[in-house]
């Protein structure tokens, strides 16, 4: 297992947005002295109490010049949102000043906000996604964009500096539905998603996602990863009651940044179905039971209650890697720096002993 650190850049603090950043990125320096073993940072637009972070490479960049071993990986860039040929440009460049440090994440991306905001029909996401990765894919192996497709046309380009052998083959797709798990089975990459369901039901989803990619394949599909909201305290009453209060204020605003909230939102847009759905089943159930639901997904707690979490996540679907958000909802970042080295000083090392995870040199 490799267990990584999230960036999200939800500032719903008193902050400036300029100090906000500082403190963000101060809090995800102190990942590789404490002994993570990546960076994960998310692409988001136009609502900063949500989350504010425009370009995940650039961030991401600023942090190879900061760290010598941690892995750096876009969670995700948005495919629809940006162009393929700078998509490869970047990461491959990324991936050379950082030493063969980057992994490319990538996404569809679900907010109107945002497509709309780009001029971007939102209808089209499912085919401009497929159409860019597989561009990305093919540049990171022959080290050459090209492409003469119905969305996009570039005529041959050289990517230098060239793309370090394998650079593809890391990949991994955000998928929170099933036709992007399916998507990511057929052209053979890892998922990522975000916690959201009991244990038995990410176990039912990843299951079949494993399948496929070994139909396809013929291989193991490479271990799957999962991003929660953690907090980790000494003191149980207040890991619960300061990790609720601050998960269900996300919650919140995902819902409205993604118009879960909005009755038939999803219905007539193209290659969201199961998107529809949910939305659906969220509004029966209504936000605080959602939220409810929600919270209980997320690993929180004392370490000896992440362990067992943990532990209870490897017995129900294998080898998984485990990525953890310590910023969001306007958690202090006292609290959040308090969370990552209590994490780091006792849950850790406990991860090493029991062999979950490799130990990792720092």
């Amino acid at each position: 297992m490799k267990v990584t650190y999230q960036m999200f850049f939800a500032n719903v603090t008193d902050l400036p947005d300029d100090e906000f950043y500082r403190q963000e990125l101060r809090l995800a320096e102190l990942a590789e002295p404490l002994g993570f073993d990546g960076i994960w940072c998310v692409e988001h637009h136009f609502d900063g109490e949500y989350s504010m972070c425009p370009d995940n490479l650039m961030v991401l960049a600023h942090l190879a010049a900061r760290t010598e071993r941690i892995t750096l990986t876009t969670g995700g860039v948005i495919l629809p949102w940006n162009d393929p040929l700078r998509v490869a440009e970047k990461i491959t460049l990324l991936d050379t000043i950082s030493g063969g440090r980057a992994q490319l994440g990538v996404g569809r991306g679900l907010s109107k906000i945002e497509y709309d905001t780009f001029g971007i029909e939102m209808g089209e996401a499912r085919d401009r996604f497929d159409q860019s990765f597989a561009i990305v894919l093919d540049a990171l192996r022959a080290g050459t964009v090209r492409a003469n497709g119905p969305l996009y046309h570039q005529p041959e380009a050289d990517l230098r500096p060239r793309p370090r052998a394998g650079l593809a083959e890391t990949a991994v797709s955000i998928a929170m539905s099933d036709d992007s798990r399916a998507a990511a089975a057929d052209v053979g990459v890892a998922i990522a998603s975000f916690a959201q369901f009991p244990t038995e039901e990410h176990a039912r989803v990843i299951g079949e996602y494993r399948k496929r990619f070994e139909d396809k394949h013929g291989r193991p599909a490479p271990p799957p990863v999962m991003t929660d909201h953690i907090y980790c305290a000494a003191d149980e009453e207040e890991a619960t009651r300061l990790s609720r209060e601050h998960i269900i204020r996300h919650f919140m605003l995902t819902m409205r940044h993604y118009s879960f909230d909005k009755a038939g939102h999803f219905d007539s847009i193209k290659g969201y179905t199961s998107y529809a759905a949910m939305a659906d089943a969220m509004q029966q159930a209504g936000k605080q039971a959602a939220a409810d639901g929600y919270v209980a997904a997320q690993i929180t707690g004392t370490p000896e209650q992440i362990v067992a979490r943990i532990k209870e996540r490897i017995e129900a679907f294998g080898d998984y890697d485990q990525n953890f958000g310590f910023s969001y909802g306007g958690l202090p970042h006292h609290k959040i720096e308090s969370s990552m080295r209590l994490f780091a000083s006792e849950v850790l090392p406990e991860l090493d002993r029991l062999g979950i995870r490799a130990t990792v040199a720092v």
